[in-house]
């Protein structure tokens, strides 16, 4: 008797798991996730402590940052001013405006076309890993053609024929070409699924495809979609700053593309603008971090061998 309480103690031990102990309490996990929700709140934050609406043009044109001496500005630049930290572009907008109010903007755009991407791939891929036969040959070649598309070049030719882009018209632009991928991700995850105990037990018990599919595979599926997800979220980022880089996003509303554009459409570089292009392409660089920390700390989850834990 005093055996089996011996043995059974640290059985219960191990069953007391800490908060701490959960996959999900995840380093790379948290700190992109802090990021990126940080970011999101800029929008609302943001106006509370700066005026935001010196993003419009103004008569402050090219000023420096406000750490910038008299000595360090260069001929044909304003005068650094604690007014506009960031200084201002040939406009007369103010720099950290422009961040405050672009950087939500910019990731509503990733998120939007992501998830709407997701969301087809989603559909496409379940229907065509676990249904088989002609729906996933029809399938895989709509997602193969889609993926041999040049998607940029095609993209600035729709974008180009817009007359006015918001966030909406652009996230759907970008849509248009963000479920391929995901598609063929999850059509090779459910290949390996739908042989499973589980999965089979259900199919005997006359359950539905759609139950299967929805309610018993997609659960397991669910760290390795939040990694797909995040994948798409960072592409659609780049590929909407690149047409925005290319004056093809939506001129009325400042967007960390918009900004940059703007800056090689005045010159900044060489007049030695630094900050109009530079803070922009900073915060793009760390929110890419941001969400390549999420993607591993979601890997991570999935994946428990990633975290040195062996089977």
């Amino acid at each position: 008797m005093s055996d089996a309480t011996t043995i059974q103690a640290p059985e219960k031990a191990k069953r007391q798991l800490t908060f701490r102990d959960s996959p999900w309490f995840n380093a790379k996990l948290i700190v992109g996730a802090v990021v990126i929700i940080f970011a999101f709140s800029l929008e609302f934050i943001g106006p509370v402590f700066w005026d935001t609406s010196q993003v419009g043009i103004s008569s402050d044109i090219n000023k420096p940052p406000s750490w910038y001496t008299s000595e360090d500005v260069t001929p044909g630049l304003g005068q650094p001013t604690v007014d506009h930290p960031l200084g201002t572009d040939n406009r007369g907008r103010d720099i950290l405006a422009v961040v405050l109010v672009g950087t939500p903007r910019s990731l509503k755009v990733g998120f939007i076309a992501a998830g709407i991407g997701m969301l087809i791939g989603i559909i496409l891929g379940f229907s065509s890993g676990y249904l088989g036969g002609w729906v996933d040959a029809v399938i895989q070649v709509l997602a193969d053609a889609f993926i041999t598309i040049p998607a940029l070049a095609v993209l600035i030719v729709i974008a180009s024929l817009v007359n006015q882009l918001e966030v909406g018209n652009m996230a759907l632009i970008l849509s248009l070409f963000a479920w391929s991928r995901p598609t063929r991700y999850i059509r090779a995850q459910i290949l390996t699924m739908r042989e499973r105990g589980y999965v089979q037990m259900a199919q005997f018990s006359g359950a539905s495809s759609f139950d299967i599919m929805f309610k018993e595979m997609l659960p397991n599926l669910l760290p390795y979609l939040a990694a797909a997800f995040i994948g798409t979220v960072s592409a659609n980022i780049l590929a909407a700053t690149s047409l925005e880089a290319l004056g093809l996003g939506p001129t009325n509303l400042p967007t960390l593309g918009m900004t940059i554009y703007n800056a090689i459409l005045g010159a900044a570089l060489f007049r030695g603008m630094w900050w109009w292009w530079g803070i922009p392409i900073i915060i793009l660089v760390i929110i890419f971090i941001s969400l390549f920390l999420i993607n591993i700390g979601l890997d991570e989850i999935a994946n428990p061998r990633l975290r040195g834990i062996q089977d």
